[in-house]
């Protein structure tokens, strides 16, 4: 591992947004190297002397971990070495576009690779010096969780429990199939690069100038942690995705969506969502936790965004509940050492 930055001093400040706008002392920030090469950034944080196991989270798109420092914390602090990435391509994993202001990816199977060779070698890490019961938890936020899904569906992650908040299983909008999803989203990409950006900025077409906030949290001070990191670290800034990203988004919901595909998820599942969601389908969400095998459901509804994890501290309490009841039930810690 490489290490990229110094350690930001603050982290421990008893002010909830200056603590969530600092790296924590003890939290260690470095970059994993794929197989092909590429820099995939990383950040650690410490075994705890009462280690309940590792956990790994991975972000949506346009995410940088810096976003999530508040809840990567609180995790460390129930009793997880807790670890955190960057996807290739964006946040300060680089940029696979024309410019660095368009999220680009050629295929999400590209994802899938490094999520596989990452889980290989961060699983080795963690058991390095545990015993054989050490257990692995992997949650996954909007695109994140759809990739963390398909790749335990597709043997890329062999997690022990699974945890997907707003997992990014099928677009907002129309209720349409997944295929029919597909089939507009590569009309569009055929007409020019698909490269291009897919609209000027924001999350998503069509949204006025400051709407942004609204899709994500009612949490205003939340919201702006982002804005802040953009500003402090201007390498995780990133605009509208490709039109080749969501030809591809739209591919890879529509594999991850099939039934038989789900089937093969057999580990216990526990999935966060909102019914007021904006970016991502609570329909396919629905849909998906009723083909699951083991899967169990909390929604939402007008109280919460797309980002649960940031939301208002009411949400917010309570989702972070469900994950450690969820947890503490599946992967109980009597085991700890």
């Amino acid at each position: 591992m490489t290490d990229l930055h110094p350690a930001i001093p603050g982290a421990m400040s008893a002010d909830p947004a200056a603590a969530r706008r600092a790296i924590p002392a003890h939290a260690r920030e470095s970059a994993w190297h794929a197989p092909d090469g590429h820099a995939i950034r990383r950040i650690d944080w410490p075994r705890p002397a009462q280690s309940r196991g590792s956990l790994l989270f991975l972000g949506g798109r346009g995410d940088a971990y810096e976003k999530y420092l508040e809840t990567l914390e609180y995790w460390f602090g129930q009793g997880w070495a807790v670890t955190a990435i960057d996807w290739r391509g964006q946040g300060g994993s680089g940029r696979l576009g024309d410019d660095d202001a368009t999220g680009h990816i050629g295929d999400f199977a590209h994802w899938i690779d490094d999520l596989r060779g990452f889980w290989s070698d961060w699983k080795a890490e963690s058991g390095a010096n545990r015993p054989a019961q050490e257990k692995h938890v992997l949650i996954g936020h909007s695109m994140g969780g759809q990739l963390a899904l398909r790749g335990v569906a597709e043997g890329a992650a062999d997690p022990d429990a699974l945890v997907l908040v707003a997992p990014m299983l099928g677009f907002a909008g129309p209720p349409l199939s997944p295929w029919m999803w597909h089939g507009a989203a590569r009309v569009m990409a055929a007409l020019g690069p698909v490269s291009r950006p897919a609209w000027k900025m924001g999350e998503k077409p069509g949204q006025p100038a400051g709407a942004r906030q609204g899709i994500l949290t009612h949490d205003v001070s939340r919201y702006e942690d982002e804005l802040y990191w953009r500003e402090k670290r201007p390498q995780l800034r990133l605009g509208a995705p490709s039109w080749g990203w969501v030809e591809r988004a739209a591919e890879s919901m529509r594999r991850t969506a099939r039934a038989d595909v789900l089937a093969k998820v057999k580990l216990p599942v526990l999935v966060l969502s909102t019914s007021a969601d904006r970016l991502v389908s609570a329909r396919a969400i629905r849909r998906a936790v009723r083909l699951l095998p083991d899967a169990r459901l909390m929604e939402f509804g007008s109280e919460s965004a797309h980002e649960i994890l940031r939301e208002s501290d009411e949400v917010r309490g309570r989702a972070l509940s469900a994950i450690d009841d969820f947890l503490a039930q599946r992967l109980p810690a009597d085991g700890a050492q």
